[in-house]
């Protein structure tokens, strides 16, 4: 990831168009006058193969004839002239460029290349950065910048709108200028050479002129940068999206349950969840959401009031809320009370609050307050039909001040054309959010809802497991050493079983037989009544042709099974070569649910968790979720709560609750195979049998691959570095120091509460007590990929950390540390800060920074010791600065 210079492609100080001609519907002439249309002050120039005039402007005949580099250069040329003109634009000292000629996917003139890859080659010594190729261009009207063949242009806004279809950027250009809708950046992608998403996430993530990043993707690529960058985006500001190929039609073809139940939207949708964005259906709503989140309020909770002047107004949001799955807020008997001493008696006397067409301005007032006031509402969604009693506009301007000072979200829907126009104009004046339909204002409350779930994933603070997972390693290496060397596809039951068991995972007894007769001794070891199962390398869902027989009592009963099912196998799949038998004694386990645990592999994002429902009619139901490892307890359990299967957990009807520990357990151990084993593409446990005694694993299924040498790199979230573990000497003790892990919380939060006032001072700059559980859930649920912290534990309380933050490029870092003051003055600040130098320098980091307070002198004092040069700053810092590279 990196928004190296991508300050010169989107404030550009000069800018040169290149491929200007007076020729009819020349491109570079339609470029530049865009750009002179929208206002660019700076320095613009018009370049060709020959000088030329278009619009009363000179032509320039070549790069070599620019006065100065350009900043920003926009090639309007041929796909085989670009690789050149790229290179010589960087030679000049130009750093970004925007190339709208199509035809780069083309090979170059002697076949070793394609175009693009000649076009990157030729910026890459020079880091100049490339937008495009075949894009429609980029906007940003708070610099007077059009660069971009657009038929209209963009007025200011502080909204960003990404896309990667430059039909749809046009047609969106157009459709906002109707609307009144304003951009901070409009920006299309197109074929994402060297800029993507990510880059644009990390430029936009930190630009103050933008309140809200809108997305159009067709496709997302390099999965761990989108994430990181995505997830960090998230975190200052809403980040939405919509995104084309939901149809199940785009689901990739696999051979196991987990495989074909993982489809790509249902991937990408747990991506979107993970790193803290909103997803949704269509462009009307992305702009819906653009301006409900772009107008933050207090989110308590998702509980909804109606208040509505019609009753079929409120019965249409109500029944969109509940086939949504949204939550009708339950008045209480002292709201219902407070309620009936200002409505009329007719009134509905329950959620929607019904206050009659014929309410007065007043009743709306003191309606809007006893709900804003109730602790059983969290938001209000204010409906009006206009009436011939009061006009709308009245209404509306005795309403706003309420809802100015209101501490939760208020939605509001006029209905209707000109009779509430002006009551529209005022409430988005006072910046309040409004939609024209009670089914579009609904559809806005759960686009709320589901973003602070989201925000709630991405920033929660997990509990602590009770423990590490730690794998029989030995075992698992035996399993796929021996799969591999033998050049199996699919483990057998007996190896998958084996595999699952070194996991920790509990298993059913699993014997493999190569002929009938080891059938039957393992039988008689076992204990009747059993299963017998095929083994074929070759059919992989046994039970499609006859490989299963169950409840077997006896010897005889064995013998029969096997005769029938290798005749069925004979049958059904003559060229199956038959690999024995495994050998299962019954579960019987009267009141468990039959689930599904696995893991699939997307080209994208890499390997899912996936949970649900199982049997055998698993892909009829599909009553699955999938979340992106790694996994913690948190997560687990709301992967479970996901599914009605997982409703179903807790008990129902007489029917006696599992034990959801043991299924969330299975569930992080499941994860973390995920993590380490990147042999597996695709994994079934399936059924995973759940009652209040635990869960049993009955039957399995493993699909292997190669792994390659980066095979960490498939994983679109870096997982905890447990490599990075170790020790340091302080004070006369060995120290273990790690990474600082998500269900770090409660330690986090007794170390700072334990910090002298003095002390958090010094590290916060200012005087606190306590530290917000939404700021140590940032501090504990950190990227691996761009931040570090390690802490040092004194048993089981933190003695001291250390962190750093890398920007994008890895260029900086900016660090900060505290330790405990029981272990102040002890050589413990020195060991740690040595210890994250040094994994700095290891990363390639250049530089490390911070800041202190002047009074801070044992800091000071260290930083210097450590070579780190200091300078004064304002308001009594000192800036810290150390050049690793």
């Amino acid at each position: 990831m990196s928004i190296r210079n991508l300050d010169r492609l989107f404030t550009p100080r000069s800018v040169a168009v290149v491929g200007v001609s007076a020729r009819p519907g020349n491109l570079g002439a339609i470029v530049l006058r865009n750009l002179r249309a929208g206002g660019f002050a700076g320095p613009l120039w018009a370049v060709n193969r020959h000088r030329g005039e278009v619009d009363g402007m000179e032509v320039l005949p070549g790069v070599a004839a620019l006065p100065a580099a350009p900043d920003l250069a926009v090639i309007c040329t041929p796909a085989a002239t670009v690789p050149g003109l790229i290179a010589e634009l960087g030679r000049k000292g130009t750093r970004a460029a925007i190339v709208l000629s199509a035809g780069m996917k083309e090979k170059t003139a002697d076949g070793a290349t394609t175009l693009e890859q000649a076009m990157l080659d030729a910026a890459k010594p020079f880091l100049l950065r490339i937008l495009g190729p075949n894009c429609i261009g980029a906007l940003v009207p708070g610099v007077g910048l059009n660069a971009s063949f657009a038929p209209c242009s963009a007025a200011p806004g502080e909204i960003a709108f990404v896309t990667q279809s430059g039909a749809l950027a046009t047609a969106m250009l157009d459709w906002a200028q109707g609307q009144g809708i304003g951009f901070s950046h409009f920006i299309s992608l197109g074929d994402s050479a060297d800029v993507d998403f990510g880059d644009v996430l990390d430029y936009l993530a930190s630009d103050a002129g933008t309140r809200a990043i809108l997305m159009y993707m067709e496709s997302a690529r390099h999965a761990r940068k989108f994430m990181s960058a995505a997830r960090a985006a998230a975190r200052n500001k809403p980040v939405i999206l919509v995104k084309a190929g939901r149809a199940p039609e785009g689901a990739r073809a696999a051979a196991s349950h987990t495989g074909a139940l993982a489809g790509s939207d249902a991937v990408f949708e747990a991506a979107v969840r993970r790193a803290g964005m909103l997803r949704v259906d269509s462009l009307d709503a992305l702009f819906d959401a653009a301006q409900t989140l772009s107008h933050p309020r207090p989110w308590v909770g998702e509980r909804l009031a109606i208040l509505t002047n019609g009753g079929g107004a409120g019965v249409l949001a109500a029944d969109a809320l509940a086939l949504r799955q949204g939550t009708l807020a339950e008045l209480s008997d002292a709201t219902l009370q407070a309620l009936d001493a200002c409505l009329p008696p007719g009134w509905s006397h329950g959620d929607p609050v019904d206050i009659i067409g014929d309410a007065p301005v007043a009743r709306y007032g003191d309606a809007l307050r006893l709900l804003l006031a109730a602790p059983e509402v969290d938001g209000v969604l204010f409906l009006h039909a206009p009436t011939a009693i009061v006009p709308a506009a009245e209404i509306a301007e005795a309403c706003l001040p309420l809802l100015r000072e209101a501490r939760k979200p208020v939605l509001a829907c006029w209905l209707g054309g000109p009779a509430v126009q002006a009551a529209r104009e005022a409430f988005a004046r006072g910046g309040q959010p409004c939609y024209a339909t009670p089914e579009r204002a609904v559809e806005a409350w759960l686009q709320l809802v589901h973003y602070h779930r989201n925000q709630a994933a991405l920033l929660q603070l997990p509990d602590a497991h009770p423990g590490a997972i730690r794998p029989d390693r030995a075992a698992v290496r035996d399993v796929l050493e021996d799969a591999l060397a033998g050049g199996q596809e699919w483990l057998d039951a007996h190896q998958a079983m084996a595999l699952l068991a070194a996991y920790g995972i509990p298993v059913l007894r699993t014997r493999k037989a190569c002929d009938l007769e080891e059938a039957l001794d393992a039988a008689a070891d076992l204990g009747y009544p059993v299963a017998l199962k095929i083994v074929s390398p070759d059919i992989v869902h046994k039970s499609d042709v006859g490989g299963v027989a169950l409840n077997l009592a006896s010897g005889d009963a064995l013998r029969k099974a096997a005769m029938l099912m290798r005749q069925a196998i004979a049958r059904c799949r003559p060229p199956a070569r038959f690999a024995g038998f495994t050998v299962q004694p019954m579960a019987t386990r009267k009141h468990a649910r039959e689930l599904i645990v696995g893991i699939a592999s997307d080209p994208v994002f890499g390997p899912l968790v996936l949970f649900g429902a199982g049997g055998t009619a698993v892909e009829v139901r599909k009553d699955t979720a999938m979340e992106l490892p790694p996994l913690n307890a948190t997560l687990a359990r709301e992967l479970v709560a996901r599914t009605q299967a997982g409703r179903l957990l807790g008990g129902y009807r007489g029917q006696p609750g599992a034990n959801q520990a043991a299924v969330v357990d299975t569930l992080l151990r499941v994860a973390q195979m995920a993590v380490d084993l990147p042999w597996i593409a695709e994994l079934d446990i399936n059924p995973l049998l759940a009652d209040a005694d635990g869960v049993l694993a009955i039957d399995a299924r493993i699909r292997l691959r190669d792994a390659a040498a980066d095979a960490q790199d498939r994983l679109a979230l870096r997982p905890y570095p447990s490599e990075l573990e170790g020790s340091i000497d302080a004070g006369g003790r060995k120290l273990p120091v790690r990474p600082i892990r998500p269900e770090d919380g409660e330690r986090l939060a007794a170390f700072y509460a334990g910090a002298e006032p003095a002390d958090l001072r010094l590290r916060f700059f200012l005087s606190r007590r306590s530290v917000p559980s939404s700021e140590l859930a940032r501090y504990c649920q950190i990227d691996y990929e761009r931040e570090m912290t390690f802490v040092a534990l004194d048993g089981e309380r933190i003695a001291g950390e250390v962190r750093a933050v890398c920007d994008p490029d890895n260029v900086v870092a900016e660090f900060a540390i505290q330790v405990a003051s029981d272990w102040q003055r002890r050589g413990l600040g020195r060991a740690l800060l040595r210890k994250l130098l040094a994994y700095l320098r290891a990363r390639g980091t250049a530089e490390v920074v911070g800041q202190c307070l002047q009074e801070n002198a044992g800091m000071l004092a260290l930083a210097r010791s450590e070579g780190f040069e200091t300078s004064p700053e304002t308001e009594g810092t000192v800036r810290l600065r150390l050049r690793l590279a």
